[in-house]
């Protein structure tokens, strides 16, 4: 498999798309990420100049949104068994950029990461190419386009192959790829393997994939893992359940998936329709109680 401290053909083919000439959008994108985990998570994002820096803390059920430019191509991904001081410095089990909560470096493998680029359309997916320490999800909202759920729900850790687990104390804690354990061209999509036609699914990235279909489970895997969407507002999840209802609030509108995949229920905000109360706990929950 290929590493996420090179260009993924993906990514080339992404540049190429908008050095080729696609006019971007000028309305900015709502991000809203999520810690639905049991767990401490601390979401990392380069570049993150529109997100706190490139690092925060999420308690669980913890959210916060954050507004992002046209323009901007990142990752977005979440650390774990994170200790950091006053000043901001640490370590983390996984996912770590170094020693900083505010990242401006890739994180180290194996970490489950979401990719974008925002232009017209939008093109977004979430990678297991490079590992899994968390399940993952990106749901487009109030989009146009291919605007599907991307990501892995599932846990992959507790099913994670001997060979490639990461343990800590005993628990397996991330699940490594199985180029970045055997280092071989099979598997790192490189050499004589280093395009679509003889890169293939391997016993591995199979499993991934079996789990988790909406993700990249190994370099050339795009057909069913890169999306796009125009205009939309995005939730980025980390340990949501599959059907669980997700909320942006854009230019006084509240927007809700019912957790399928489409953002069925919208609704206005200002007197001109009644919110529905399902709508309303799920923003409530989610996006303002934990910040207060």
């Amino acid at each position: 498999m290929q590493s996420r401290f090179n260009l993924s053909p993906r990514i080339l083919l992404l540049c190429l798309t908008l050095l080729s000439g696609t006019k971007w959008s000028d309305s900015a994108r709502v991000f809203t990420i999520v810690n639905s985990c049991n767990q401490v998570v601390w979401p990392a994002i380069t570049p993150g100049e529109s997100f706190n820096g490139g690092g925060f803390e999420l308690k669980p059920g913890q959210s916060m949104v954050f507004n992002a430019p046209v323009g901007w191509s990142g990752r977005i991904w979440g650390r774990t068994g994170c200790n950091f001081d006053k000043t901001g410095t640490g370590t983390c089990e996984t996912g770590s950029c170094g020693s900083t909560l505010k990242c401006s470096a890739s994180g180290k493998p194996p970490a489950s990461l979401a990719e974008f680029t925002l232009a017209t359309p939008d093109f977004y997916d979430v990678s297991l190419v490079d590992g899994f320490n968390l399940p993952m999800s990106v749901t487009p909202l109030n989009g146009k386009g291919n605007c599907s759920v991307a990501g892995c729900v599932a846990d992959l850790r507790p099913k994670c192959p001997r060979e490639l687990a990461v343990k800590s104390n005993g628990k397996v804690i991330s699940c490594r790829s199985a180029c970045d354990v055997f280092d071989k061209d099979e598997y790192c999509c490189r050499g004589v393997y280093g395009n679509p036609s003889t890169c293939r699914p391997t016993y591995y990235s199979k499993l991934f994939k079996e789990a988790c279909p909406t993700s990249y489970s190994y370099a050339y895997d795009d057909p069913t893992s890169i999306f796009t969407c125009s205009g939309t507002d995005y939730v980025v999840s980390f340990c949501s359940a599959k059907k669980k209802p997700v909320c942006t609030y854009h230019d006084n509108k509240l927007v809700c998936s019912d957790g399928s995949g489409s953002s069925g229920f919208r609704t206005m905000i200002g007197g001109l329709w009644l919110v529905p109360l399902l709508s309303l706990v799920v923003f409530l929950t989610n996006v303002i109680l934990p910040n207060l």
